[in-house]
C-alpha cells in the first residue's frame, strides 16, 4: 500500500482519537473551547480539535468519507500542481480545520458551555473539491436511497446544513460543515488561478453541461 498524505492524516487522527477516548484530559486539552482561546490565547485548539472525535461512529464516518474523497483530491492536486501538490493538500486540510470554525468562534467566544470537536469541516472542504473535480459522479444523501449527481448533492447538502444550523439542535456543528465546504471551493479556485492553468469553475460547468447533453 502506498503511504499517501491522506493515509497519514487518517492514521494520525485515528491514533489521537482512540487515545482520547480513554483519556478525558487529552480531550479537554485539544477540544475547541472558545473561552480558552479568548482568555488564554490557546489558538492551537482550532487545529487540534480536528484530531479528536466524540465516539467511534463519529470517527469512522469522518475518516471513511475522508479516505474516499481525500485519495481522489490528493491525486488531483499532484497532477494540477506539479511539485507543490502534496504541500498544498496539507495546507488545505490544516487551514480548513481552522477556517471552518471562525464563525463558530465569533458566535461562542465567551460561551463557557460550548465545545466542538471532529474533522467534519476539513472533510467537507475535501468533499466539495471532489465535487468540483467530478460533478457528475453518483452520490447519495440520507434519506434518498439512490445515487444522485454530485452537482445536485452539493447544494442539497448545503441547504440541509443551513436548515439544521438555524434550528440549532443536537451536538453537530453544521456551521463548520458549511464554511468548510465553501472554503474548500475558494481555496481550490484561488490556488488554480495562481499556480495552475486548470480552471475548476469552467471545468465544472462544461461537465455539468455535458451531463445534460447526453
Amino acid at each position: 500500500m502506498i503511504i499517501t498524505i491522506t493515509i497519514i492524516i487518517l492514521l494520525l487522527t485515528c491514533i489521537v482519537s482512540f487515545t482520547a477516548f480513554s483519556n478525558d484530559k487529552i480531550t479537554e486539552d485539544l477540544i475547541f473551547y472558545p473561552p480558552a482561546i479568548t482568555n488564554r490565547n490557546q489558538w492551537y485548539r482550532f487545529i487540534t480539535c480536528g484530531f479528536i472525535h466524540a465516539d467511534f461512529m463519529h470517527l469512522a464516518f469522518n475518516m471513511y468519507t475522508f479516505y474516499l474523497f481525500g485519495d481522489m483530491v490528493e491525486r488531483a492536486f499532484t497532477e494540477i500542481f506539479p511539485g507543490t501538490g502534496k504541500s498544498l493538500y496539507i495546507v488545505l486540510y490544516i487551514s480548513s480545520l481552522a477556517v471552518c470554525l471562525l464563525p463558530t468562534y465569533l458566535q461562542h467566544k465567551n460561551n463557557y458551555h460550548y465545545r466542538s470537536l471532529g474533522a467534519s469541516g476539513a472533510v467537507s472542504a475535501v468533499i466539495f473539491i471532489g465535487i468540483f473535480l467530478n460533478p457528475t459522479m453518483g452520490m447519495s444523501i440520507f434519506p434518498i436511497p439512490v445515487n444522485i449527481p454530485a452537482f445536485v448533492f452539493g447544494p442539497l447538502y448545503l441547504l440541509v446544513s443551513v436548515y439544521l444550523a438555524k434550528k440549532g439542535r443536537g451536538n453537530i456543528n453544521h456551521s463548520a460543515h458549511i464554511w468548510g465546504a465553501l472554503y474548500g471551493i475558494v481555496f481550490f479556485a484561488v490556488a488554480c488561478q495562481l499556480l495552475s492553468n486548470f480552471r475548476p469553475v469552467e471545468s465544472f460547468i462544461n461537465e455539468v453541461s455535458g451531463y445534460f447533453g447526453r
